[in-house]
């Protein structure tokens, strides 16, 4: 059985970082996009920022460009999301998801996405 597993929330104040993994399990994520999205109290799920598979394309969220970075080491199975200068309005539920990459383009909506985790709470709160 396919599944992800997010973990490395917590509770940070402004300005702080927190590195949020994604271990996968059942499969190998060698051939998939990994994408990150959160969902925030009274706002939709939103694309945070997505890495594909081998060739380094990326995408982020022109809300967290400059201080999210995405990075994926396929040895251990596991990718990341860095997130640094924290903001009280990045407080939300982060999810990790996975989807067969294509050489077409770089998977960033949620639609877009077939393997999910169960999610990881970050507060940012002084």
């Amino acid at each position: 059985q396919a599944q992800l597993v997010e973990s490395g929330g917590g509770l940070v104040q402004p300005g702080g970082s927190l590195r949020l993994s994604c271990a996968a399990s059942g499969f190998t994520l060698d051939k998939y996009v990994i994408g990150w999205f959160r969902l925030a109290p009274g706002k939709e799920r939103e694309g945070v920022s997505s890495i594909s598979s081998s060739d380094g394309r990326t995408y982020y969220a022109d809300s967290v460009k400059g201080r999210f970075t995405i990075s994926r080491d396929n040895a251990r199975n596991t990718a990341y999301l860095q997130l640094n200068s924290l903001k009280s309005e990045d407080t939300a539920v982060y999810y990790c998801a996975a989807v067969w990459d294509t050489p077409l383009f770089l998977p960033t909506r949620v639609r877009e996405f077939d393997i999910w985790g169960q999610g990881t709470q970050v507060t940012v709160s002084s």
